[in-house]
């Protein structure tokens, strides 16, 4: 357990440029962390399950829940909508457990203009080139040339919000991309703000050396 409030991770990229396989990297190496599972209206693809990968939702059901003021964040993609479950997120933080967010900009923007903006750490996926974007969007074999057609006009407007993040990374190698985020992680949980008991310790120790006097 930890007396300290939870990290939100946002991770954001270009459709490809391999923010979702890092946030599951991120995870397998400290299953302490959450994800947070997004809503959406877009039809599930083969093998995902309600709950897990997103909750699948009607337009009807999303457009509910936002006007409840159930969604931390939400977004039109692909004529599709996608948003973020502020209850779940909320629940996590406050228990000290750092959840991990797999958003794209838009969603980003709105976490930061959020009331969690201090407990927000934003990092920006970049692909080493645009060549090597397409040839991983076309790898995945998940979507049809129309859709990576589309995927890739709207990359250019995505990498244009690079500047917002806190941290960018360059993903050459998804090994070497994996470290970096790891540090990054590491280091945000050692900040100074971040330890709460450290006030206390260092009341100790002057304790302990009026002790020794």
């Amino acid at each position: 357990m930890t007396d300290r409030r939870g990290i939100l991770i946002i991770l954001s990229s270009p459709s490809g440029a391999g923010k979702s396989t890092l946030a599951g990297r991120l995870m397998k190496w400290d299953d302490t962390l959450s994800f947070s599972v997004s809503a959406t209206t877009r039809a599930p693809r083969e093998g995902e399950q309600d709950g897990r990968e997103y909750y699948f939702r009607s337009h009807e059901e999303f457009r509910q829940m936002v006007a409840e003021d159930e969604m931390l964040e939400h977004a039109e993609v692909f004529d599709n909508l996608y948003g973020s479950p502020k209850g779940p997120v909320e629940d996590a933080i406050s228990a000290g457990r750092d959840v991990i967010f797999d958003i794209d900009w838009q969603g980003g923007q709105q976490v930061r203009n959020s009331g969690l903006a201090e407990d927000v750490v934003s990092i920006f996926i970049l692909p080493p080139s645009i060549i090597e974007l397409e040839k991983r969007l076309r790898s995945r074999a998940q979507d049809s040339d129309e859709v990576i057609s589309a995927r890739m006009k709207k990359s250019r407007d995505e990498i244009s919000h690079w500047a917002e993040y806190d941290y960018c990374l360059i993903n050459h190698d998804i090994d070497v991309a994996e470290q970096e985020l790891r540090a990054i992680l590491t280091a945000e949980r050692l900040k100074r703000s971040r330890q709460p008991g450290l006030m206390t310790l260092v009341r100790e120790l002057n304790d302990q050396y009026e002790a020794r006097q």
